[in-house]
C-alpha cells in the first residue's frame, strides 16, 4: 500500500465521522482510529489531594494534612507486620482508649516474620484512640495510638 493510499482512506474516515477503520490486505494492516483528547479532570474538592508536581511520567500526589494538635502524639508502627493488643489471644490487651501510659510502658506487639516485636511508649499521657484493630496488617509508618500527651 503506497502512502498516498493510506491519506486517501484517512481523508475519506474523517470525512465520513468514521470512529474506527481496519484493513488487511496483502500481509499489510492498517488500523485508522479518530478520537477526541479525553476532558480534564474533574476539580478535586477542596481540602482533600492535589497534584503536586510531576517528574516523567509519574504524577506525585500530596494529601493535606489535617492540623496537628500539639497536645496530641501518634505513635507509629516502626516495621510492616500485624498488629497485636495484647500479649496473647485470651490475655486482656496491653492499653485501651483512656488508659493513662509511662514512657516506656509497652502499648502493643508487631510481629514480623514470627518475632513479637514490643511497642513500647516513648512519651507519658492518655490513650486517646486506638487507631488498627487486633490482627491487622500495619505498614511502616502507619499510625497504631493517638496519646493525649501530659501537660
Amino acid at each position: 500500500m503506497e502512502i498516498d493510499d493510506i491519506l486517501k482512506l484517512i481523508d475519506a474516515v474523517a470525512s465520513r465521522d468514521v470512529a474506527e477503520f481496519s484493513l488487511e490486505s496483502e500481509g499489510s494492516s492498517l488500523k485508522i482510529v479518530r478520537g477526541r483528547p479525553a476532558p480534564p479532570p474533574p476539580p478535586l474538592p477542596a481540602g482533600e489531594r492535589k497534584p503536586a508536581e510531576t517528574r516523567g511520567s509519574v504524577e506525585v500526589e500530596v494529601e493535606k494534612a489535617a492540623p496537628v494538635d500539639p497536645k496530641t502524639h501518634l505513635i507509629k508502627s516502626p516495621i510492616v507486620g500485624t498488629f497485636y493488643a495484647s500479649p496473647g489471644p485470651s490475655a486482656e490487651p496491653y492499653v485501651k482508649t483512656g488508659d493513662r501510659i509511662k514512657m516506656g510502658q509497652v502499648l502493643c506487639i508487631v510481629e514480623a516474620m514470627k518475632l513479637m516485636n514490643e511497642i513500647e511508649s516513648d512519651v507519658s499521657g492518655v490513650v486517646q484512640a486506638m487507631l488498627v484493630e487486633n490482627g491487622q496488617p500495619v505498614e511502616y509508618g502507619e499510625g497504631l495510638l493517638e496519646i493525649r500527651l501530659d501537660g
